[in-house]
C-alpha cells in the first residue's frame, strides 16, 4: 500500500514539476520577444536627436523659398518694388 501511495506522489511530482518547465519556458520566449521589441524600439529611436535640427534646416529651407517666391513675383508682376534678399 504505501509503494503504491509513494508511486501516486512521484507521479504527482512528475506531472507538476513538467507542468512548471512548460510554463517557465513560456515566460522565457515571452522575454524573448520583448528584449526583440525593445532592440527594434532601440534602432528606430537611435538618431531621433536629429529631428530637432532637421526641422530647424526644413524652416532655413521654406525662408528661403518664401523669399524666392517675394521676389519672383515682384519682378514678374512689374510692380517697381525692389526686392530686398535676405
Amino acid at each position: 500500500m504505501a509503494v503504491g501511495l509513494g508511486l501516486v506522489v512521484v507521479l504527482v511530482v512528475i506531472g507538476v514539476l513538467t507542468l512548471l518547465i512548460r510554463l517557465v519556458q513560456d515566460i522565457d520566449r515571452g522575454v524573448e520577444g520583448v528584449v526583440e521589441t525593445l532592440g527594434q524600439t532601440a534602432r528606430n529611436t537611435g538618431e531621433s536627436f536629429l529631428i530637432a535640427d532637421t526641422a530647424g534646416q526644413v524652416d532655413a529651407v521654406l525662408a528661403e523659398g518664401l523669399n524666392h517666391h517675394l521676389f519672383l513675383t515682384r519682378v514678374l508682376s512689374g510692380s517697381g518694388k525692389k526686392a530686398v534678399p535676405r
